[in-house]
């Protein structure tokens, strides 16, 4: 979740920009207070990651951070641009891609991403606020294409706790299987408990394992209205209809909802401001359309997983959702 209630530059109706009319929505909270309320409702996530991942997790957390800090940093005095790393958002970038990142992700590799995701999808497209695709999901779709191998290799916490590392346990023949992949392989007898998934002692990325951590950061944003419910519950709900639809057992939908970046995508990267509708009508549009995505790629694609392709597909959508559901101007032909 980034750029939530980002005032703009000034723009005139003449500019491209202008997507909506009056009434506008304004607000007191500035962008380094929402940010700061972002990283908070993270603060579970990250403490479950280092916990389960071991301090891993920090190194990523930290090359993932200090790299979006630095790129921009440079690119704004390079581009002469008021420097406004204070403002916080390229901290919550950085830490939304170490928490897209598995237990072993390579850190050179890391830091690729956060490079690409402020320079390339934030910073060349005017910064904080125009950015047309969430810059984390961005920076994870990239790594994914570059080195699918290395994104998708898991180790379970247990394997961890008995002292081997992802590269031990892929040579002894256990690297770990998600739940996802699992439920995809037919074969559900090594299924985790439903406990072990709702706390997070599973294999995965290091941000997405935990459902307890992501849902007390859910409660947080919602009671600190830095988000609303909407999109979360809708997205979620969403994917779970069209899951059963599609033939996933209703026994195993639960698995589905709990596993892979489904909760950690629906609560702080699909509520994006500045990547998902202006208003409540087009947010619905955009948390079913993410949801019917999800469930058509793990159903019906060779990848178990489809967040984030759902997330950054819905967000090229946005314009046209905002076209479709804004209102016309007093006197304009409709």
């Amino acid at each position: 979740m980034e750029n939530n209630k980002i005032n703009k530059d000034p723009m005139t109706v003449n500019e491209a920009r202008f997507v909506s009319l009056a009434p506008h929505i304004r607000s007191n909270d500035t962008v380094r207070k929402i940010m700061l309320d972002v990283i908070i409702a993270l603060v579970p996530a990250m403490i479950a990651s280092v916990y389960f991942f071991g301090t891993r997790a920090i190194a990523l957390l930290a090359v993932c951070v200090g790299s979006c800090v630095f790129t921009e940093l440079i690119t704004q005095k390079c581009l002469k641009k008021t420097v406004q790393i204070a403002d916080l958002s390229a901290v919550v970038t950085g830490i939304l891609i170490a928490l897209n990142m598995p237990q072993s992700f390579p850190l050179w590799m890391a830091a690729f991403g956060s490079v690409f995701s402020i320079l390339v999808v934030k910073e060349c497209f005017g910064g904080i606020g125009f950015n047309f695709m969430n810059p984390a999901l961005a920076a994870r779709l990239v790594l994914m294409t570059s080195w699918p191998k290395q994104i998708t290799d898991y180790i379970s916490p247990e394997l961890l706790k008995q002292g081997l590392t992802t590269s031990s346990a892929t040579m002894d023949g256990m690297s770990y299987a998600t739940p996802l992949q699992i439920i995809a392989s037919g074969d559900f007898s090594n299924l985790p408990s439903m406990g072990d998934m709702f706390m997070g002692n599973i294999g995965g990325v290091i941000g997405e394992t935990s459902a307890i951590a992501l849902l007390i950061g859910f409660v947080y944003l919602v009671a600190r209205k830095v988000i609303s419910w909407e999109i979360p519950v809708i997205y979620v709900a969403t994917t779970a209809i069209c899951l059963f639809v599609l033939g996933i057992p209703m026994e195993l939908v639960p698995y589905e909802l709990l596993a892979g970046g489904l909760l950690l995508g629906a609560i702080f990267m699909a509520t994006d401001y500045t990547t998902n509708p202006i208003n409540r009508k087009g947010r619905i549009i955009f948390a079913l359309g993410c949801g019917i995505l999800t469930a058509v790629i793990r159903v019906k694609a060779s990848l178990p997983e489809g967040v984030s392709y759902a997330i950054c597909l819905m967000n090229l959508a946005t314009p046209l959702i905002d076209k479709l559901t804004v209102s016309s101007a007093y006197g304009e032909a409709k």
